[in-house]
């Protein structure tokens, strides 16, 4: 399992209705759209304490993973904030390039608060929703919600194969470390392309294996979800 995985199978709310959790959902989302950021900012910050409470872990732990989509974020914000005029006046702060004026704008800056906190408020109410919703209890809001059958198996099959390549990954890296696989950067770009190489012939034998077990389970080409 992935740690989301297991965090979700710990959460006080594991045991909840599917239905009621993705309602509840769908009322965050609604509100981190139409609030203004300075309630946006409130629902973030309550939104925070109510899954590290539920997940019975660290605020700091789940800043560290705020803290991931929260620089591809940045960089958007930054595209945002800049822009290019012939008035410096226009702007906050700038610098001559030639017959343009380069800086900060008011305008962006404002439309760039907005852009965080609403993204912050979605950002934290996906997490909410992701890390308290086991994988079959997902399974079951896909079938409540007349989700087609074949795209629910091909979803349970994706991600059942997530976590064979994770496995297979995460043993053959080991296994490298341990021959010093990753002592330079030239070793390290020879391993990593082996194991790409050596990935993709386990994970294909691990396919085989799950083919041959449902032949023998009598697979019809259906899953009883």
């Amino acid at each position: 399992m992935i740690g989301i995985d297991k965090l979700s199978y710990q959460s006080r709310w594991r045991d909840k209705d599917p239905r009621a959790k993705f309602a509840l959902y769908l009322l965050f989302m609604v509100l981190a759209m139409g609030l203004s950021p300075l309630w946006q900012a409130v629902l973030v910050v309550g939104l925070a304490v109510f899954t590290c409470y539920l997940l019975r872990i660290s605020v700091l732990r789940y800043l560290k993973w705020l803290l991931i989509p929260v620089g591809f974020m940045g960089i958007g914000l930054i595209a945002i904030v800049l822009s290019a005029s012939r008035q410096p006046d226009s702007l906050l702060w700038g610098f001559q390039v030639g017959q343009y004026w380069l800086g900060i704008d008011p305008q962006g800056v404002q439309m760039a608060n907005q852009t965080l906190w609403r993204s912050l408020a979605a950002l934290s109410a996906t997490f909410w929703f992701m890390m308290n919703m086991p994988f079959e209890q997902m399974i079951k809001l896909l079938k409540y919600c007349r989700v087609p059958h074949l795209l629910i198996e091909q979803i349970l099959l994706t991600w059942r194969f997530i976590f064979i390549f994770l496995e297979e990954a995460v043993a053959i890296h080991h296994a490298q470390s341990l021959r010093f696989g990753y002592r330079t950067l030239r070793t390290s770009y020879r391993s990593l392309a082996m194991l790409v190489g050596m990935l993709f012939s386990r994970v294909m034998s691990r396919y085989q294996q799950m083919s041959v077990a449902l032949e023998l389970k009598l697979y019809q080409g259906d899953f009883h979800l």
